[in-house]
């Protein structure tokens, strides 16, 4: 039987058994091992490594869908050049994902443009290409689906589905000061996943004086309490990045006229 023949075999049985990865290299595979005289052992190894990689890419980019992230932000976007209080050590710490695995919650404060949100989003998809199922919830956004799912009647559903996210991303937290039922929604969603799940969490205020934007003191010491312990923080500080990034892009849109 010619090696044509065997290859397209191969690609029909692979095709019915769904081994997608192995079938997409079939031929390129048959070559390497003809050209390196590889033991039969040796080739199943790298078809089934194929079949591997496949899958968690295909993996990972269902879950990045499915988490909702707002841009396309990538660790490996992040520019280091431009000062911004976190250090390359404290950065691969982060980027490490030691804080998931510790089940703890991440997180991220400082004013507004220091990159807290891109930084979320980018350990986010970090977290999926590792095959960890990820939610990204702007807080606001998050009390009206809330509210929308208590009058559908379908809230301990809601609850229930973010329970089993590993990993929540709230992002924009504490941008105004929040009602009692918000407070309570809020308690109800970190509750469910206490010691459970890890939280990323983005704001503008400094843990001290999250107290402050709730109306009932107990529920936000209840809150507070569930965030930060156990939790590790990052604190971002420096000009906004979005003034680094606007000259250059206006620049480059004039070059593109010019």
């Amino acid at each position: 039987m010619s090696d044509t023949n065997l290859v397209n075999q191969m690609r029909s049985l692979s095709h019915e058994l769904r081994l997608f990865g192995i079938n997409q290299n079939i031929a390129k595979n048959a070559e390497i091992a003809t050209a390196n005289q590889l033991h039969p052992l040796e080739y199943l190894k790298i078809i089934l490594e194929d079949e591997k990689a496949f899958r968690r890419e295909r993996t990972a980019k269902a879950l990045k869908t499915k988490a909702k992230f707002r841009s396309d932000a990538e660790l490996e976007d992040w520019d280091h050049g431009f000062e911004r209080g976190i250090t390359k050590p404290r950065f691969k710490e982060c980027a490490s994902l030691q804080f998931y695995q510790n089940k703890e919650s991440l997180l991220l404060t400082g004013t507004t443009g220091t990159g807290k949100t891109h930084f979320a989003i980018a350990l986010g998809k970090k977290l999926c290409s590792e095959g960890v199922s990820v939610q990204f919830c702007s807080v606001n956004l998050l009390f009206e689906e809330a509210a929308t799912e208590k009058i559908a009647g379908r809230y301990l559903h809601f609850i229930k589905k973010l329970k089993q996210v590993a990993v929540l991303i709230l992002d924009d937290f504490g941008l105004r000061n929040y009602s009692h039922d918000e407070a309570s929604i809020l308690l109800d969603v970190l509750e469910e996943r206490y010691l459970k799940g890890s939280v990323i969490l983005t704001s503008q205020v400094e843990p001290q004086g999250w107290s402050k934007l709730f109306e009932d003191p107990v529920i936000a010491d209840a809150i507070i309490d569930r965030l930060t312990k156990p939790s590790k923080k990052v604190v971002l500080n420096g000009p906004s990045y979005r003034d680094q990034v606007r000259p250059k892009k206006k620049l480059e849109s004039e070059l593109s006229l010019a």
